[in-house]
């Protein structure tokens, strides 16, 4: 079964062909990062309009790159949520105007569910991925059940239980500010560029002193966390008079963040007894984070290649595979669910 993909959450417009829900036969991506350099951060309606003009093209792209017809295709999947309300209309109505034309199924997916389904990709064809790479740290094999996925973005950081396919349990996530939020702030403070994450981590590799440490918000036992108080700690080092140099304030931020995340996920996985530890979201392209997960985990880590670990319409394609019964007709009465944490059938 072949799945076309539209990922439209915040400012990546992508589209993809995922067959059977694991073989990626394309993905296609426009990014927005240069667009929003100059304001350092993603202005909802600049990102919705550059989502107008660039839908079609990576639609087609990604049916050219796939070598498929629209007669290939046996469903659409797309975003739904959690996202910017502006950014999940243009692509929920973009899908939903496809799958109208076409007289095909429209499967509505959540945001979160597709990062962690990313996992399960195998590229093929012409899906973009260098050299075919699998996930980082596994076996070699599919991510076994029951697992529990870390998820780490700019907007998202929590921790998931998925006993089984298209059911999650969150045990627990950000109070406050987002991994990668806190990485975008941070970076601005340096007098980096959006975004964050990558500059930091660059910077950080070349700090020449490496004794500096910054607050960790532990929570107790509990399974959250928090990034506000780090952030403020950055702020006042950065304003303080002698201040370290930038390089090994950043490498001593993405130690605290690395080293909160890799040890709460990894505790929460040896006490819940799963079969996997999955790493996903675009915080998970991070290569030290992704070091100290696997280092500290006792059971196999799964982490996507970093192509697949920022926002991609393939990972939707994918989690769509899961709720092939979710599918209505283009016509239904559907509306976006931008908020990250509800309640329903899938998400406890």
């Amino acid at each position: 079964m072949r799945i076309l993909g539209i990922e439209s959450s915040c400012d990546e417009t992508a589209a993809a062909v995922v067959a059977d829900g694991t073989r990626m036969l394309s993905n296609v991506v426009a990014s927005q990062t240069a667009l929003h350099e100059e304001t350092g951060g993603v202005v909802p309606e600049v990102a919705a309009r550059a989502h107008l003009r660039a839908l079609v093209p990576v639609v087609r792209r990604a049916l050219a790159d796939a070598e498929c017809t629209w007669d290939d295709i046996d469903a659409i999947a797309v975003t739904a949520g959690p996202g910017l309300p502006g950014a999940l209309v243009i692509g929920l109505n973009g899908a939903r105007g496809l799958a109208y034309a076409r007289g095909i199924p429209l499967i509505p997916v959540d945001h979160i569910e597709g990062h962690v389904c990313a996992n399960w990709l195998i590229p093929a064809g012409n899906a973009g991925i260098p050299g075919g790479a699998a996930a980082t740290g596994a076996d070699g094999g599919p991510p076994e059940l029951p697992a529990l996925a870390l998820v780490v973005s700019g907007g998202h950081t929590e921790l998931l239980m998925m006993r089984e396919h298209g059911k999650f349990e969150r045990l627990g996530g950000t109070r406050d500010d987002a991994a990668g939020e806190a990485f975008d702030k941070v970076a601005r403070l340096l007098g980096l560029p959006y975004p964050g994450g990558p500059p930091i981590s660059r910077i950080a590799a070349t700090a020449e002193v490496r004794k500096l440490r910054l607050p960790r918000a532990w929570l107790g036992e509990s399974d959250d966390f928090s990034f506000s108080g780090l952030k403020t700690a950055v702020l006042n080092l950065v304003n303080s008079e002698g201040a370290p140099p930038a390089a090994e304030i950043a490498w001593a931020f993405e130690e605290s963040v690395v080293d909160v995340l890799s040890k709460k996920a990894a505790r929460a996985a040896e006490r819940e007894g799963v079969a996997s530890l999955l790493v996903a979201g675009g915080v998970a392209a991070n290569r030290r984070l992704r070091e100290r997960v696997i280092e500290r985990a006792t059971v196999p880590v799964h982490i996507p290649p970093i192509v697949l670990c920022t926002d991609n319409a393939a990972m939707i394609a994918a989690a769509a595979f899961r709720h092939l019964d979710d599918a209505v007709a283009p016509e239904s009465a559907l509306d976006i669910i931008p908020t990250a944490v509800r309640r329903g059938r899938r998400w406890a």
